[in-house]
């Protein structure tokens, strides 16, 4: 006898089914625990304390910390599901905070977010959701994943492309997708934040968080000062011809593609090429010397199915995007030399090492999510990649 599935697509009724809900305080995961209660599962609400940041625990914006646990308990009392805070502190400072410290000493521009998916989120938490005999753990991120038809599931942008958070979520492996449920991927903000209201939650109107929660201020260069205070090297600041313009305190200072706080007197409009770690030297350049076409790629993730092995030699048509903000483009993924390359058909500015390429099958809603890997290095060419423009729309990629 077939099992009848329920709303997330497991086996059996809800009632028989617990689901662990990621509860950061804010309104999105709040929803999603109200939703799933209201259709009658065994919610279990976790909200984990990543840190104690003095100020930054009362700021608006912050998350995990402070108030944010207050508003889920509250929530879950509300919801009358049961609730846990785990300490997850230590974990989310050696593998999130450090990193992203270390990162920018490496003349980096790190995504935390995608690292604190990667470990505390989507690995820590969800062995001790397993742990409670949840049969899955939901979260409020404004992704879609379904079954898929030869098994397994996949990741798909939502239908609220303004709030696609698919950016930050490349790095889920199959394993871990198989046991996530994204309950909202289907609704955009003002329908999630009408369902708080009518649910009664008192976060229905509660401030977005911010993508770097641990900065206080917004100022990441002083918790990189405070993590590590001798770590800043000084070095000269260089033009792409190669004159000395000046001097500089640190090269985690500077992100690729800054414009003002350079610090040097010039009479054209100079913006940040590259920094180079080994030698503390960051280079400036003139908007021009800012365009990429080809991207070299590290920890690469596949979830588009079939093997990424089976890449054919002259790649393989599909969609990037190297920031969140910014919508995929035609592009070209292939290998060379055993490593990973992104070519992009329009190019982009600013690229920085650190910073995520992510891969689509398409463009709008519903496009699937086939993987991505962390810039290692940005390259530029005299032409687009011939074949990926915009008048040859790529096709679903299969490799």
């Amino acid at each position: 006898m077939a099992h009848t599935l329920n709303s997330l697509d497991l086996p059996g009724r809800p009632e028989d089914t617990r689901i662990v809900v990621a509860m950061s305080g804010g309104v999105d995961s709040s929803v999603v625990a109200g939703l799933l209660k209201r259709q009658g599962y065994d919610v279990v609400g976790m909200t984990l304390q990543l840190y104690d940041h003095g100020a930054a625990t009362h700021r608006k914006g912050a998350c995990c910390a402070g108030q944010d646990i207050h508003d889920a308990r509250r929530v879950a009392e509300a919801l009358g599901i049961p609730h846990y805070v785990l300490d997850y502190e230590a974990r989310f400072r050696e593998q999130v905070i450090d990193r992203f410290a270390e990162s920018y000493l490496a003349g980096e521009t790190p995504v935390p977010c995608i690292a604190c998916n990667q470990t505390v989120k989507f690995s820590d938490l969800m062995a001790t959701a397993r742990q409670l005999g949840a049969a899955a753990l939901a979260t409020g991120h404004y992704v879609d994943s379904r079954a898929l038809p030869g098994g397994g599931r996949g990741m798909f942008r939502p239908a609220d492309l303004d709030r696609d958070q698919s950016y930050f979520l490349f790095a889920t492996t199959p394993e871990q997708l198989a046991f996530l449920r994204f309950p909202l991927g289907g609704l955009t903000k003002p329908e999630t934040r009408a369902i708080a209201r009518e649910l009664g939650l008192s976060v229905a109107d509660k401030q977005d968080s911010q993508d770097i929660c641990f900065v206080p201020q917004g100022r990441y260069s002083d918790v990189i000062e405070k993590l590590k205070p001798h770590a800043g090297r000084p070095g000269e600041v260089v033009h792409v011809d190669g004159r000395v313009l000046g001097r500089h305190d640190g090269i985690f200072r500077f992100t690729v593609g800054q414009r003002r706080g350079l610090g040097v007197a010039s009479g054209e409009a100079l913006y940040v090429v590259r920094l180079e770690a080994e030698t503390a030297r960051v280079v400036v350049g003139p908007r021009e010397a800012l365009a990429t076409h080809r991207l070299a790629l590290r920890d690469l993730n596949w979830i588009g199915g079939s093997r990424l092995g089976d890449l054919p030699e002259a790649g393989i048509e599909l969609f990037a995007r190297v920031r969140s903000t910014r919508p995929p483009q035609a592009a070209r993924l292939f290998r060379e030399g055993g490593r990973a390359f992104v070519e992009l058909a329009i190019g982009e500015t600013g690229v920085a090492p650190g910073q995520a390429c992510v891969l689509y099958d398409g463009e709008g809603a519903g496009a699937r999510v086939l993987g991505g890997g962390f810039i290692e290095r940005g390259m530029r060419s005299d032409s687009p990649a011939s074949g990926v423009g915009r008048d040859h729309a790529p096709q679903p990629a299969s490799i």
